[in-house]
């Protein structure tokens, strides 16, 4: 029976073909700006003071539909850095989160020099070269989509681009896929198969993780105690986004969140 991932997948491949058809790679590529500097995430992550909140800008989900779709990505995002946080994500798959590259770039525009975390479902190279241009810090690499090779060769071409890797895992089957170059490792809360939440998921995979990695707990984070708790046991990062993006001012909901944390 296919999954709610295997569907998000199958459609990313699809979008992904047909971006292709309108902008080469090659073209992608020539369009880059090099010369720009990326922000990194990992150093935010690490340096003393740093709340280690990554605050997410997403309308919607496949679990619980419309979220928030009455704010913008570039008001939200700014209010998530004035608050604090340590770096943001945007979304920007259309068809299950009602993201998109406009989003992104709003957000990035509107925040050039905090880390910027392009959250989506990396399929093919092409859309490494594609979140370059994009001016995006960081990528997301999901493990339940993509094999140890693919990995690899992507955080190798990330990097080579300029940018850092969030490797994500939901399952101890996947620890075997952690590639030693990438710069962040996930643990995800949430099913990618029913996408329903586990809060303890984090601590159950934490010790299999390498010991120095930057780890950052994913989803499902909504009380402060749970964050400072998670810190305590060695957690560098937090990926937020519905926690705030639910309310009807994410910005100001971010900053109460923040200022309740002890760090």
């Amino acid at each position: 029976m296919s999954t709610i991932l295997d569907h998000i997948v199958d459609n990313r491949r699809e979008e992904v073909q047909k971006q292709k058809k309108l902008i080469s790679r090659s073209e992608l590529e020539s369009r880059i700006d090099f010369n720009s500097m990326r922000n990194s995430l990992s150093a935010r992550l690490l340096t003393p003071g740093s709340s280690g909140i990554i605050a997410e800008f997403k309308r919607r989900s496949p679990s619980k539909g419309i979220i928030n779709d009455k704010v913008l990505p570039k008001i939200v995002t700014k209010g998530y850095a004035d608050a604090g946080a340590s770096g943001l994500s945007v979304l920007t798959d259309t068809r299950y989160f009602g993201g998109s590259t406009a989003d992104f770039i709003a957000a990035r525009n509107a925040n050039p020099l905090i880390p910027l975390l392009r959250k989506d479902f990396m399929v093919d190279e092409y859309q490494l070269f594609e979140s370059r241009f994009l001016n995006a810090d960081v990528i997301l690499l999901i493990a339940a989509v993509l094999d140890k090779g693919e990995i690899s060769r992507f955080t190798t071409i990330a990097h080579e681009l300029g940018m850092e890797v969030l490797l994500e895992l939901h399952d101890a089957s996947e620890i075997e896929k952690i590639d030693n170059k990438v710069d962040m490792i996930g643990i995800n809360n949430r099913n990618l198969k029913d996408f329903k939440v586990d809060m303890d998921r984090s601590l159950r995979l934490l010790d299999q993780l390498p010991a120095d990695a930057v780890k950052i707990s994913e989803s499902g984070l909504s009380d402060p105690a749970t964050v400072d708790f998670l810190r305590t046991r060695g957690f560098n990062g937090f990926l937020m986004g519905e926690n705030f993006m639910k309310t009807e001012n994410p910005a100001v909901t971010c900053a109460n969140f923040i200022s309740a944390l002890n760090y």
